[in-house]
């Protein structure tokens, strides 16, 4: 059996039945039947449930005279990103923000949670950061099917009608493949800043590793960054007018 994080054996100890009980009826057989659910999983579900309880806290304590630190702290996230999408998607990029504003907010927990002992980072396992790849595409893909309807497939045709027979296959694969670059990438940054801290942490323990937890911090911010701007850049693409 896999090394169980201690929440991950508390979710196993409490839901481990009710979790293979419903893999059965989806006809998918667990690779543990007694812990179906893996580390991944489990700390998904304490981001998830971390950024409720942080988005509770920030609601109670709004405030338009006698702001907070942590409602400057969102209010500078919310205008970074409606700024960004204003420059890069236009006018109607406001209806997006609540999708790049949590997809941002869940990798950058994600990718911060390996930090504390006693947990990991769930986007160190290639199926978080494809979870996530799989979100951004069938949203972007669904944004400009509403935006544009039917006509939004002329996108995958190219601008000359007599080419769009080779077009076509060239804009799937091209559209397809840009999940798998968020995947690796989010995945092979955020594997190798865990898998260096652990080595210099094993080998000094003291002082030197600190470093590297500030190289950790670093890279989560860069590449969560990286992650909503492309996101946001294929929305551009997807709901762009001469679409």
């Amino acid at each position: 059996m896999h090394e169980q994080l201690w929440f991950t054996a508390f979710l196993n100890h409490y839901l481990a039945g009710a979790v293979a009980a419903l893999l059965q009826v989806l006809h998918v057989e667990p690779k543990y039947p007694q812990a179906p659910i893996p580390n991944s999983t489990a700390m998904e579900i304490l981001v998830v449930l971390f950024l409720i309880a942080l988005f509770l806290l920030v609601r109670s304590r709004l405030s338009v005279d006698q702001p907070g630190a942590l409602q400057h702290i969102f209010e500078g996230a919310h205008g970074f990103i409606v700024n960004q999408s204003h420059e890069i998607i236009g006018h109607h990029s406001e209806g997006f923000t609540p999708f790049l504003m949590a997809l941002g907010f869940f990798i950058l927990s994600c990718n911060l949670l390996g930090l504390i002992p006693g947990f990991e980072s769930p986007t160190a396992t290639p199926v978080v950061p494809l979870g996530c790849a799989v979100c951004a595409f069938v949203y972007y893909q669904t944004q400009g099917f509403k935006h544009a309807g039917i006509g939004y497939l002329k996108h995958f045709l190219g601008p000359v009608w007599w080419l769009s027979w080779l077009m076509l296959p060239i804009e799937l694969i091209s559209h397809f493949a840009r999940m798998l670059s968020l995947t690796i990438r989010l995945f092979a940054n955020m594997f190798a800043g865990d898998m260096v801290t652990l080595v210099f942490f094993s080998l000094v323990p003291l002082g030197i590793p600190i470093l590297f937890l500030g190289l950790h911090i670093g890279v989560s911010l860069l590449q969560t960054y990286i992650f909503v701007l492309l996101t946001t850049v294929y929305l551009q693409g997807a709901v762009a007018d001469e679409h």
